[in-house]
């Protein structure tokens, strides 16, 4: 069937050329990546559409394309609710943290988050580094291995090919240009995706609304198979703020947080924060129409390969859709996937080779920038190769551990962020707590309690770690005698 493989040659050549396109912008940014600031930031050089578009890209992947849409065949309306709790997070913290952010890591010379928190508190120990370091090198390999595994079975249905071939195609690719262009070559691949993204989420859902018979029949034909379908409320308060809390989880991820830093003046992200507001916003109601849609033309999941919701994106491309849209659609899937894997391979590399190696074991010396950016593409490697072993022989632990990745992430940095910009007493007891507690209660709720309670771990998660941090810094803060 037309969205199990791509049997038409042209399709099939789109699709090709949709995923080597990477590797020739990775090799068009080779020279422009001359340093560790380069590879890790741009040479905070980056243009306010790139960051924007990068923003969008890297923080969306295949949840958004292939989940929101799932979700929205599943639910109905309800599953808007999916995407306003992160639009309106990233709409704030484009100007409420990533402007402060930018000024002060540039003023302190930090390259990473873990930097800047160093700095910021004046951490000669090295407890917030250290921890912060451990808490995004377990989360992050867990959700790169994910992605690579989501990755790389959409690439083996779509060319009939064997899933460690389908892995091989996967890491070769993302590594390739990555060790290339390092973060030049990631921001740029995310606008072509996010390019993709927007072809297939708002030309997709216009086209199908148009061969519905407009918005009015839908609705029309979704009230008839089930009334709550058109109600947007109607998945119960629990559900909404849950959803509502997803983006909770916006502020906390480094591989998000990082685009902040990379913008050549701070005051741009104003009109960053408009240009990818406005594309969150479209590209969210263009997944929630593209399974509204679904919904309507396959109502039953016996219509869908394997029963699977999350695949009425690529059954309803199959229909609507000659070779060439197709394998661009197809193509771009694996492209939304493969810009959150390099970005948090970015975020590994710089944990490892920043954070660890340069600030912690040779803390007292100063390594060339030419070894610095030899040891950045070869973690990038390493860590590659590492993440695609563990999609390939532990998908059930990699998956168990990717549903809670952006909650344990964002519980972690999301509060310590916000509470060190706009939380005067803050210290380094405080941060340092609050990561711990974050992750803690993110693994524990997820384990133990979100079955009972029904409530999304991140939306206790935060607070807790708010808490810690407020607690944790009044002690510090007495034992100096400082009040």
């Amino acid at each position: 069937m037309g969205y199990e493989k791509l049997a038409d040659p042209l399709a099939l050549g789109i699709f090709l050329l949709t995923l080597s396109l990477p590797i020739l912008i990775g090799f068009l940014t080779l020279r422009r990546t001359r340093s560790q600031s380069d590879f890790l930031l741009g040479g905070r050089a980056m243009d306010k559409v790139v960051v924007a578009l990068s923003a969008v890209s890297s923080g969306r992947s295949s949840w958004l394309v292939l989940g929101v849409s799932g979700m929205a065949w599943t639910m109905g309306t309800g599953a808007v609710w999916a995407v306003v709790g992160y639009i309106l997070a990233e709409l704030f913290q484009f100007i409420y943290i990533g402007r402060p952010l930018r000024r002060e890591s540039e003023q302190f010379g930090s390259l990473t988050l873990l930097d800047w928190f160093e700095t910021r508190f004046g951490d000669r120990r090295q407890v917030i580094r250290i921890t912060g370091a451990v808490i995004i090198i377990v989360f992050m390999t867990a959700y790169v291995a994910a992605q690579f595994n989501a990755g790389a079975k959409a690439l083996s249905i779509a060319l009939d090919i064997h899933l460690l071939s389908a892995l091989a195609i996967a890491g070769v690719l993302v590594l390739a240009y990555m060790v290339m262009g390092g973060y030049i070559a990631v921001a740029y691949n995310d606008v072509v995706r996010a390019v993709i993204m927007i072809v297939g989420l708002v030309v997709f859902p216009v086209v199908g609304l148009v061969k519905a018979g407009g918005v009015g029949v839908l609705l029309a034909t979704l009230n008839r198979l089930n009334p709550a379908f058109i109600d947007p409320v109607s998945i119960g308060m629990g559900a909404l703020i849950g959803f509502l809390g997803i983006g909770l989880g916006s502020p906390g991820q480094p591989h998000i947080v990082v685009r902040y830093m990379s913008v050549n003046d701070p005051d741009r992200l104003r009109a960053a924060a408009v240009i990818g507001t406005f594309w969150n916003v479209v590209l969210g109601w263009g997944a929630v129409f593209i399974g509204l849609l679904g919904r309507a033309l396959v109502p039953l999941e016996s219509g869908l390969p394997n029963a699977d919701p999350e695949m009425i994106f690529l059954v309803l491309a199959s229909d609507y859709f000659g070779p060439v849209l197709y394998g661009l659609m197809v193509g771009g899937i694996f492209a939304a996937i493969l810009s959150t894997v390099d970005s948090q391979l970015l975020v590994v590399s710089s944990t490892f080779v920043r954070d660890l190696w340069e600030e912690v074991l040779h803390r007292d010396e100063e390594p060339e920038e030419a070894l610095k950016l030899r040891l950045n593409r070869l973690v990038v490697v390493v860590a590659g190769l590492a993440a695609l072993v563990v999609a390939y022989v532990a998908q059930d632990l990699v998956f168990w551990l990717v549903l809670f990745a952006w909650g344990g992430l964002g519980a972690a940095f999301g509060p310590a962020i916000i509470m060190t910009l706009y939380h005067q007493g803050t210290r380094r007891a405080g941060i340092v707590a609050g990561m711990v507690t974050g992750a803690v209660v993110t693994v524990l709720w997820r384990q133990f309690l979100k079955g009972p309670t029904g409530i999304y771990e991140l939306v206790a998660s935060f607070p807790a770690a708010v808490l810690a941090i407020l607690v944790g810094s009044w002690w510090s803060r007495r034992r100096a005698g400082t009040g």
